[in-house]
């Protein structure tokens, strides 16, 4: 079983040029109830490192690359994001890591809830304590 779930966005356009259109329950999973961007993230920074209890959300690389290390609590498992037209779909309870940031990297995260911090997991240990309890 493989921790990466992967969303294709069909990418539309013309000869101007391409466009990806993110609808709820056509291209996208669920209704968007959040979105924000990382950028301009320094050399050799780790983002991430938490998990959510409920919160699900869609990682897209909207230009350059990360890697991005998903954690089930038995299985980890890593990915290379580094195309606009193509998802990472993250469920709740799994830890998240993103590294190797390139120097051009936006990463576009839309999420299914607003934010709340009691939904954060931001210690590993407390994490592997849920996840088999």
């Amino acid at each position: 079983m493989s921790l990466i779930q992967w969303i294709h966005f069909p990418p539309l356009g013309d000869e101007r040029g391409s466009l990806v259109a993110l609808e709820a329950e056509i291209t996208f999973p669920f209704d968007i109830k959040r979105v924000y961007y990382i950028f301009d993230t320094k050399s050799g920074v780790v983002r991430g490192l938490h998990a959510h209890k409920d919160l699900s959300q869609v990682m897209v690389c909207l230009k350059g690359s990360c890697r991005v290390m998903l954690d089930n609590g038995l299985l980890k498992e890593q990915v290379v994001l580094d195309s606009p037209n193509k998802g990472l779909l993250i469920d709740s309870m799994m830890w998240r890591e993103m590294h190797d940031f390139s120097e051009d990297c936006v990463l576009l995260v839309l999420a299914n809830e607003h934010y709340d911090e009691s939904d954060y997991i931001r210690d590993y240990n407390d994490f592997l304590k849920q996840v088999h309890s």
